[in-house]
């Protein structure tokens, strides 16, 4: 009696520097219509939002956020920094990423290039349309 065999391989789940050098390999390749708001974009990548974020955000469990740019002169949405800092930050929440690139078995690079370009374009005002285009757009000029 012949049966087929599946072989699957396991290896350990991105850590946080795998996905630091991952999201900074992708700042360096945005589309021309992001990369002018990007000169002073730090890219960090956190496992979870803290409980500070959660509440502020209402989110109901931190699986809800993915991502989350902070302006360098907010300290929180709508309150301005007294203190001068050029440094925009994107946070990148490394769990919930990683449960969605679970979900949809996308190419873990691709997703996270569209995870940044969606949290900037909408920081940076470009409607959904833009947005869309621009993903599709760049994910074209990646293939």
């Amino acid at each position: 009696m012949d049966r087929d065999e599946i072989i699957m391989n396991f290896s350990i789940p991105p850590s946080i520097e795998d996905l630091e050098i991952l999201t900074r390999n992708t700042k360096d390749t945005l589309p021309e219509e992001l990369m002018i708001f990007c000169e002073n974009l730090t890219v960090q990548v956190e496992d979870f939002p803290d409980s500070a974020i959660e509440d502020e955000l209402d989110l109901d469990e931190p699986y809800d956020l993915l991502a989350l740019f902070r302006s360098g002169s907010q300290i929180a949405p709508g309150i301005k920094s007294k203190v001068a800092n050029d440094d925009d930050v994107l946070i990148i929440f490394r769990r919930p990423l990683l449960d969605m690139w679970c979900e949809t078995s996308e190419d873990l690079s691709s997703l996270i290039r569209q995870i940044i370009i969606e949290e900037l374009a909408r920081n940076f005002d470009f409607s959904d349309e833009e947005i869309d285009d621009m993903t599709k757009q760049h994910y074209q000029g990646m293939l």
